[in-house]
């Protein structure tokens, strides 16, 4: 079986969004984009705490804008 950073030719690698690390992005990596089962794990566990939520928009200074 081929780890998740096993390259053959013609794979392309990417940049694990958790680690930094090469990752192979391919069928047999269960875990792609990711390298490991722990970083998507630990990437998991930060949307599930809502570490990746967007900050909460300025309101306009539209006078009008609260009405509609």
């Amino acid at each position: 079986m081929m780890s998740a950073t096993d390259t053959t030719p013609g794979e392309r690698t990417v940049v694990c969004p958790q680690c930094g690390g090469p990752s192979v992005y391919a069928s047999h990596n269960a875990f792609r984009p990711f390298c490991s089962a722990r970083c998507k794990n630990v990437d998991f566990g930060a949307w599930a705490s809502e570490q990746f939520s967007l900050p909460e928009q300025i309101p306009s200074n539209d006078p009008g804008f609260e009405q509609s």
